[in-house]
């Protein structure tokens, strides 16, 4: 079975090494560089392209949740999974809405990350067991219901369009577009779009 591919991203080494020698315990899997920081990450990302790449969120130069957006931006196909310490809810959000496949906090790295990343590389999101509860209840799941229509749609109402301007937007009928908004309001349980669109950006959700 042809080896997951891995690249650690943190800017301590002991972390790094720490990670390594986890990742090195379950066959198939093989870390193939290291970064000290995001801007490294990235370098190292235009010569070598992994199946996964593990990053803090705090790094100097160029921060994780930088980073995230830029490689799902750039390089789609491979997942992120982020390590960190901050247990705060609010990192998790960004780091979801910046493309990150999995938010694991480094309080639980000894019993959960190798099955986060199997779970991440059998195409699932993984979170924290510390988090996973709220943010289910904030964020993803209502994200997981919306069709590609309706996050399209989901983003031009938080960018402020009218509905004209969002049916000229993507070639839809006046009536279509009412009827994605009423499903965007049901499925996010809001009673008005304004709510909707203070819900997105309170939570900083940026739909994908």
């Amino acid at each position: 079975m042809k080896s997951y591919r891995i690249i650690i991203a943190d800017d301590h080494s002991l972390i790094r090494q720490g990670i390594k020698a986890m990742i090195g315990q379950e066959p198939g899997l093989q870390v193939i560089a290291e970064a000290a920081d995001g801007q490294e990450l990235l370098d190292i990302l235009e010569e070598v392209r992994p199946d996964m790449v593990i990053l803090d969120i705090s790094m100097p130069r160029v921060s994780g949740i930088e980073a995230v957006g830029q490689i799902n931006g750039l390089y789609p196909e491979v997942q992120i999974l982020v390590l960190t310490m901050h247990a705060n809810a609010q990192y998790c959000y960004h780091a979801i809405s910046a493309g990150a496949h999995g938010y694991l906090l480094k309080d639980d790295s000894d019993t959960e990350l190798l099955p986060a990343i199997q779970q991440i590389r059998q195409g699932e999101d993984y979170m924290s067991p510390q988090l996973a509860s709220e943010i289910s209840k904030e964020i993803r799941d209502p994200k997981n219901r919306l069709s590609k229509r309706e996050k399209e749609v989901l983003d031009l109402v938080v960018k402020g369009l009218t509905s004209k301007q969002i049916g000229e937007s993507l070639c839809l009928s006046p009536r279509t577009v009412g009827h994605h908004r009423s499903s965007l309001l049901k499925k996010f349980n809001m009673k008005n779009s304004v709510d909707l669109v203070n819900y997105v950006i309170k939570n900083s959700l940026i739909v994908r």
